[in-house]
């Protein structure tokens, strides 16, 4: 499989449904930093799926989508590192500018306890 195919962000690895989000807002577990706020709820499946929580209070659609392009893109370049098997619910403090670097390294540092189970979070 060539590297380009691995690195795609198919439908598959997506929240989309209302219901999905409300069962990972209800039951997940929130994890939080000065950069990002994840909920994170084991899915039964081999492979962890992103949703993405990005508001008004962000600034205008222009501003929200960059926000969502750049989390997508932090996923998509970790997701080989992150743990497998859970739905992730991500959303972006208000006020803080997010960069590639500084949400890749949120995204691996929150998640990184799940597997193991580590509730000191």
């Amino acid at each position: 499989m060539s590297a380009m195919r691995r690195c795609r962000f198919p439908r598959r690895l997506r929240l989309r449904r209302r219901a999905q989000f409300a069962r990972l807002l209800a039951e997940g577990r929130r994890l939080g930093d000065e950069r990002l706020q994840i909920w994170a709820l084991p899915n039964g499946l081999s492979y962890t799926r992103l949703g993405l929580m990005v508001g008004r209070r962000q600034g205008g659609a222009v501003q929200r989508n960059r926000i969502k392009r750049l989390l997508r893109e932090a996923f998509r370049l970790t997701r080989a590192t992150l743990p497998s098997g859970w739905d992730i619910a991500c959303a972006p403090r208000v006020g803080v500018e997010l960069k590639l670097a500084a949400a890749m390294e949120s995204l691996m540092r929150l998640t990184r306890g799940l597997a193991s189970g580590d509730r000191s979070r």
